[in-house]
């Protein structure tokens, strides 16, 4: 089934998009091979959103998501149009897929054969091979089942669940529970507990806080792979550019929106160098909140300033890029360096919300696997810290958590960095709230929480402007570039139905 089969009612209208995220490209795409003539706003100088880049001295970093997970949903989107993603970039089975470091001196490769993963999960607690394998079993059918009728089709309403199909779809789904009670069915031995709960952050949640369902990541994870596209994400982007220009969507970058006006059929979108699109409809895929608070007037919006102020986010993060000379031969291209127990990471960001004095954090080395990314010689990394959003940042805190990462690399991964850096670049907090317009300053939006996730997050289509519609991570399916993906699909959906 694909997500939007048919899309009616916009052929011939006139639409801006605001914000060229992933989100923002995915709705463009739909709407413009439905007829519609489609025109993007992008604030920065670069399309992609968090999917940025930065080119420094030869080096080449990707700024936001490094991860190509779930390959399917890249295929079902450009399938969508005739297409298929080995047109636009390769891509390669990474193996590892990562290494994971624990600051008790071990350490563990989770590979691309599953037999060699079931028997590291046995070595760590007797029965946990079958325990593994059971675990598998069930993500596989909450993926297979959550994506084709929770993901792929949008409830947005209470109504849509109280029906007999969803109910035969959902049974013995774990709706209701949240992780750290899930993964503990299977899995005595902590170690274990974090190999199957990591994929969280990518949700932007912890264990304690994020729905059960989102056991299907392991299915992501441990069945289905992980890739680099040739090029980084950034060849993503530029794929789907690529694509969205060949049907006809006309794209215009350094180009901030400062308010938007009217209903369907007479919007005025207006632009901080004093230029002014007219459309008969608007999606944005700019941040929700700042759309809803900075971009209409109040009589306009959904949600006050305290339902905004009320919600949980994702994190924050401290990203440091670096351009490395030399080789750093314990590092793969994805690692991760955890305590044995991170309870508290967690709780400094949900619970006391702080800098943490004992992160835990991934490092991507996008050089181990792509020669086009650093010069010869040398090596393309960058540090991703998860932290609070909302934190105080300035240069002085920056410079000390600075020294505390690489310290941290240093001792637990044996990788000293110092007297080696040619390039470094920092981006936190500050910077996500500046470049992204990003609520608090956090990297993802609206956190997994059991009372953010379906329905139960912000609608595609405004219940105060006729005309105007949502997408991106805050909607529905939510955090993550495949569920973008997704989330133009749903918007484009939801404005083929929608009767203005």
């Amino acid at each position: 089934m694909d997500v939007v089969p048919h899309i009616g009612g916009v052929a011939g209208e006139s639409v801006v998009v605001i914000g060229g995220g992933f989100g923002g490209l995915s709705t463009a795409c739909y709407l413009a091979d439905a007829g519609a003539d489609v025109t993007l706003l992008e604030k920065n100088e670069q399309l992609g959103g968090r999917a940025s880049r930065l080119e420094v001295d030869g080096f080449r970093f990707d700024m936001g998501p490094s991860w190509y997970l779930m390959p399917d949903v890249f295929e079902r989107f450009f399938g969508h149009f005739g297409r298929s993603p080995d047109e636009f970039y390769e891509l390669e089975r990474l193996d590892p897929h990562y290494r994971v470091f624990w600051k008790d001196g071990d350490k563990v490769d989770v590979l691309p054969d599953r037999e060699a993963n079931r028997e590291i999960f046995e070595s760590y607690e007797p029965g946990a091979g079958e325990a593994f394998d059971a675990y598998l079993e069930e993500s596989q059918r909450t993926y297979e089942i959550g994506m084709e009728h929770f993901v792929y089709e949008d409830r947005p309403r209470l109504r849509d669940y109280v029906d007999k199909d969803v109910l035969r779809y959902s049974w013995g789904l774990s709706l209701l529970g949240k992780m750290q009670g899930h993964v503990e069915e299977y899995f005595d031995h902590p170690k274990l507990q974090q190999l199957m709960q990591y994929t969280l952050v990518f949700l932007g949640g912890s264990p304690t806080n994020t729905p059960a369902l989102y056991n299907l990541m392991s299915h992501v994870d441990y069945n289905m792979g992980v890739y680099y596209p040739e090029g980084g994400i950034g060849a993503v982007v530029d794929g789907i550019v690529e694509l969205a220009e060949a049907l006809g969507v006309e794209f215009v970058t350094d180009a901030e929106v400062t308010g938007i006006e009217g209903r369907y059929g007479a919007f005025a979108v207006d632009t901080e160098n004093g230029e002014r699109y007219l459309a008969d409809r608007v999606v944005s895929d700019a941040d929700y909140a700042h759309t809803e608070q900075e971009l209409l007037p109040e009589s306009k919006r959904q949600y006050t300033e305290e339902y905004w102020e009320s919600r949980t986010y994702a994190p924050s993060a401290f990203l440091l890029y670096l351009g490395v000379e030399g080789d750093v031969p314990n590092l793969e291209h994805h690692t991760l360096v955890l305590p044995t127990d991170w309870e508290g990471h967690f709780a400094q960001i949900f619970d006391d919300p702080e800098w943490p004095d004992d992160p835990a954090y991934y490092l991507c080395v996008p050089s181990k696997t792509d020669d086009t990314v650093a010069p010869e010689g040398h090596s393309n990394l960058f540090a991703l810290v998860p932290v609070a959003p909302g934190l105080a940042d300035t240069p002085e805190i920056r410079n000390r958590y600075r020294d505390l990462v690489i310290d941290d690399i240093a001792a637990n991964t044996d990788t000293d960095l110092r007297g080696r850096i040619v390039v470094e670049e920092t981006f936190s907090v500050d910077d996500f709230a500046d470049r992204y317009n990003s609520y608090a300053g956090s990297a993802l939006g609206l956190a997994h929480t059991l009372t953010q996730t379906s329905l139960l997050r912000p609608p595609h289509t405004s219940d105060a402007v006729d005309g105007l519609y949502f997408t991106g991570s805050t909607t529905t399916p939510g955090i993550g570039v495949p569920m973008c993906l997704i989330s133009g699909g749903l918007t484009a959906e939801a404005m083929a139905d929608d009767d203005v």
